[in-house]
């Protein structure tokens, strides 16, 4: 398959969450996927393409917890998309099959696979995945790796929204690999 170079897909995802265990019969399920886009060419985010999907869990409730720390309520993610349908959104609209893709660590990715695995869904992205959150730890000569929000603090620039939106944290995530890319730091 031939990679398309002009796009790199930044995803954040934001699942279901408790203060300790899930619940007898529930687990993590992707609620919202927020996606921003980064220009190779012009080797910058695109701040018209920042998106946010809220998926519909199948085996999983908001709590609070959950909704202090995402702003989403189980009113808003019940009017959400099935998983199999927003794979087909990152396939379908954003050649996510054919594109580098990149996160902050390998949480979004695990996540995915896990759940695509567990639901039978085709998993939706390319083999092409960068760690933002190692790229910018070895690029930084950082000991360890840090939040985005420490990151943002790092390169002294605010973060902009709210965090652990997805939406938001893929906009900002954008950024830093933009950053990166821009003073080939990757």
């Amino acid at each position: 398959m031939v990679m398309e170079q002009d796009i790199i897909i930044v995803i954040d995802v934001e699942a279901t969450c408790w203060k300790s265990a899930p619940p007898k019969g529930q687990t993590n399920e992707i609620i919202e996927i927020g996606i921003c886009l980064v220009d190779m060419e012009k080797i910058r985010r695109i701040d018209e393409s920042k998106r946010s999907i809220i998926v519909k869990p199948e085996r999983s409730y908001i709590t609070e917890y959950c909704a202090h720390l995402t702003g989403l309520t189980q009113e808003q993610v019940e009017r959400g998309i099935l998983l199999k349908d927003a794979c087909e959104i990152l396939k379908n609209e954003y050649l996510a099959k054919k594109r580098t893709w990149a996160s902050w660590g390998d949480y979004d990715r695990h996540q995915f696979e896990r759940e695509c695995k567990l639901k039978g869904i085709e998993f939706p992205f390319s083999s092409n995945h960068i760690n933002v959150k190692r790229e910018f730890a070895r690029a930084m000569g950082l000991p360890k790796e840090v939040s985005i929000a420490k990151a943002m603090r790092i390169i002294k620039h605010p973060f902009e929204g709210r965090q652990h939106r997805g939406a938001d944290d893929a906009y900002n995530i954008a950024f830093i690999l933009a950053k990166l890319i821009a003073e080939k730091k990757i």
